[in-house]
């Protein structure tokens, strides 16, 4: 445990720097699932690091030893971690899931606000058109989601031009691209040091976007266009939507859109899948090790009391109220008569 329960901050901190480089090179799609992934993953892996290490400290408070039924000498004797350590994990623990509760009700509070106006735009179709000036355009999501454009938008955009942003902006709403949105800021709320990718994975989210317009479309050179028309027209103007053609940086999309479509690597990927095996694996056998240090702690305060109480050691015994030395809790017990 003394190394193993370190290993998924090291793997959150290397996925954290490298991986919003690499997916800027990597083809959008993957990119963002990869993304995605991985800071489920390491979220979970920061969260488990945390409580198993402000595990170590509760665990020597004299009351919780007493419900746990394990001696607080042999579990100080055998636990590697410092005390500092573990009264800091638990203070960095407490405040993450307070964060993470206060993200998720800000995610909740804006995704109903989303479909709730979603339902209440007028009409039926897939594409509402607001009367107004100022250029807008974006998705929200719902059952089913609308793409919303303002007049002002579709007036500074050509023909062509409109096509991609429509196309666009249903990529967004067909791949669902809020859900990944919303894991990317919960995880971020959770863990801070995950903050840079979830920038990365906004903007592969609209390269994903970029490249399904291109793709129906067959002309890349006309999303770029309209692309950078649409952000310079809303330049300035609040984005009231969760997903627009005009979010992430512009001039990067625009030069991606004008280069060759991305191609697919897979060693990426691969390395990075390695990187998440060895922080599940890891926290896997740091828990291991938890349970069986508790374990000999239990069996040590077996002994104990039966040493101070003569009992034989056969069958079962109950020294105090709902403690229970069953059989598993004899072998060091009879190791050491031996």
């Amino acid at each position: 445990m003394l190394i193993s329960v370190y290993v998924p901050f090291v793997v959150t901190a290397v996925l954290t720097v490298l991986a919003p480089r690499l997916a800027r090179r990597l083809a959008p799609r993957p990119a963002a699932w990869a993304l995605a992934c991985a800071a489920l993953v390491t979220a979970v892996g920061w969260t488990g690091s945390l409580a198993l290490l402000a595990f170590t400290g509760i665990a020597q408070i004299p009351q919780v030893a007493t419900e746990g039924h394990w001696s607080v000498a042999a579990l100080r004797a055998q636990d590697p971690v410092y005390v500092a350590v573990a009264a800091l994990s638990a203070i960095v623990l407490v405040a993450s899931v307070a964060s993470l509760g206060v993200a998720a009700v800000r995610q909740a509070r804006q995704i109903r606000r989303a479909r709730q106006e979603c339902a209440e735009l007028p009409g039926e179709t897939e594409l509402t058109v607001l009367d107004d000036d100022t250029p807008l355009a974006f998705a929200l999501p719902g059952a089913p989601g609308r793409i919303v454009v303002s007049r002002g938008m579709l007036c500074r955009l050509g023909h062509d031009e409109r096509t991609a942003l429509l196309a666009h902006e249903r990529a967004h709403l067909r791949g669902r691209h809020y859900l990944f949105l919303s894991l990317w800021q919960l995880t971020a709320a959770l863990n801070p040091l995950l903050r840079p990718m979830a920038k990365a994975g906004a903007f592969a989210l609209e390269r994903w976007a970029d490249e399904e317009a291109a793709a129906q479309l067959g002309d890349r050179t006309v999303v770029a266009r309209a692309v950078g028309r649409a952000a310079l027209a809303s330049a300035g103007t609040p984005r009231p939507g969760l997903l627009a053609a005009t979010g992430g940086e512009v001039p990067q999309r625009v030069r991606a859109l004008l280069a060759p479509p991305p191609t697919r690597r897979s060693l990426p990927f691969v390395a990075g899948a390695l990187l998440l095996s060895v922080c599940c694996a890891s926290l896997a056998n740091a828990a291991s090790d938890s349970d069986e240090l508790v374990d000999s702690a239990k069996r040590a305060q077996c002994a104990e009391l039966l040493a101070t109480t003569n009992a034989p050691p056969t069958g079962a015994h109950r020294p105090g109220p709902g403690f229970h030395c069953g059989p598993h809790h004899w072998d060091v017990h009879t190791e050491r008569r031996s």
